[in-house]
């Protein structure tokens, strides 16, 4: 550790955050995700502390997994907030799991009596604002002032700090009445002690409560799926509903527009190719390259155990304009050559001999300038290695293929072209 900083009390009493600054990685034998595994058994030893590492950066201070519970019913919230949160303690690869809820701060609670109140001619807002006045005395535009030559100063009145603990002396308080009367506070209100949620937080007008964990040895998508498919979370109430936030809010949206981006990219590309050749049946045998680099993302990804998350995919889309380049090349020698009045096959050898060493060199310099992000080198470097593992697995299967599924697949595709344009010139 290089620096340690402890800041108590500014989120609230029973709250405190420890900013601990590691020394640089080539000066270290861990990482960080080690270092936190090392230290989570010693702070959880703490007698009634929750404990939780969050990771400040680029990524900011969440963890890995969060969602929100909302609901205008705060009893119906608060009961499957607390479900869940006993459920998500208890699974596998899930850490550190805490609940918006679970810091509470003690309060004094006024509950009105409507009958009672009723019969003293009491309104629940007189209540309120006797306890108002009694705790955070009046607002500035009805308060006296106290005149001094250059300036007012506001005089605000209370009860003093000692006394609002003391719950006889709130009892004590009067409230006047519809007829100018003052009744005492007890006689049309219950006043006892409790606690509640240190901030009450809301989304789209709702209550919302944020349950949050960390991950270890799983992926969000598995952990997310996991989540949802708990008893507490297949049996919400009608009133409650989940919503995705933070890392599960972002990929959810975008693995829903990845196919959309991913569409639009293979129809620009199918575009331009058909302006190129003036064919539409030529760019089909370049295409076919593309499904071949998708496989071999994807199995770069399982070997190196990465998720298939942001960088993963925006990986997969850079590789849709990388891999065509070598199935250009093919096909564009091979039209070439048949210009010339070689056969087809002849062609295809032809091209493929000629174009074989461009096409490595391309791709082995491809692959040497992603190699230092799929090494996950420099700060940060594990949060962008899926992309560059996705584009050097692309890039290794569909050169390896294309040299060899293009050259047929371009045979049957003139032959057919060749045969459907026979035919129209006969017809």
């Amino acid at each position: 550790m290089d620096l340690i900083l402890a800041d108590v009390g500014d989120d609230g009493v029973n709250t405190a955050l420890m900013y601990v600054k590691l020394i640089p990685n080539d000066q270290r034998d861990i990482s960080q995700a080690v270092f936190e595994d090392q230290m989570r058994p010693k702070l959880t030893e703490i007698p009634g502390a929750r404990v939780t590492f969050r990771r400040e950066g680029a990524g900011g201070g969440s963890k890995d997994l969060s969602i929100i519970l909302k609901s205008d019913n705060p009893v119906a919230l608060k009961q499957a907030a607390d479900t869940i949160e006993e459920e998500m303690v208890q699974t596998p690869g899930l850490v550190e799991v805490t609940s918006s809820l679970s810091l509470v701060t003690p309060e004094i609670i006024i509950e009105p009596d409507p009958l009672r109140s009723t019969d003293l001619g009491v309104s629940v807002q007189a209540i309120a604002s006797t306890a108002a006045l009694a705790f955070l005395g009046d607002t500035d535009s009805n308060l006296a002032k106290f005149n001094l030559p250059d300036r007012q100063i506001p005089i605000h009145v209370k009860v003093a700090s000692e006394k609002r603990k003391d719950i006889e002396t709130l009892k004590n308080l009067r409230v006047p009445s519809n007829d100018g009367t003052l009744v005492p506070l007890s006689a049309v209100a219950t006043i006892r002690l409790g606690s509640g949620p240190a901030a009450i937080k809301r989304f789209n007008r709702n209550r919302q409560v944020e349950l949050s964990a960390n991950l270890e040895g799983v992926s969000l998508g598995d952990a997310l799926e996991t989540v949802r498919g708990l008893p507490g979370m297949t049996s919400l109430p009608p009133d409650v509903s989940e919503e995705p936030f933070g890392d599960a809010k972002i990929m959810r949206d975008v693995f829903a527009r990845f196919g959309a981006a991913l569409t639009m990219a293979i129809l620009c590309i199918y575009g331009v190719l058909v302006l190129l050749y003036n064919n539409f049946l030529y760019p089909i045998a370049i295409m076919l390259s593309l499904p071949l680099s998708v496989g071999g993302a994807l199995l770069g990804l399982l070997l190196t155990q990465n998720e298939l998350g942001l960088f993963a995919l925006i990986g997969i889309v850079l590789l849709m304009g990388l891999v065509t380049k070598n199935a250009i090349l093919l096909v564009d020698f091979t039209l070439a050559y048949m210009k010339e009045g070689k056969p087809i096959f002849k062609a295809l050898v032809e091209a493929g001999v000629s174009r074989l060493r461009p096409i490595l060199m391309t791709t082995l310099s491809t692959i040497a300038g992603m190699s230092p992000i799929a090494l996950a080198l420099g700060a940060d470097g594990a949060v962008r290695s899926p992309m560059a593992i996705a584009v050097i697995g692309g890039l290794i299967t569909s050169t390896l293929l294309t040299l060899v599924v293009v050259p047929v697949m371009f045979t049957y595709i003139d032959s057919f072209y060749k045969g459907f344009r026979g035919l129209i010139t006969n017809n």
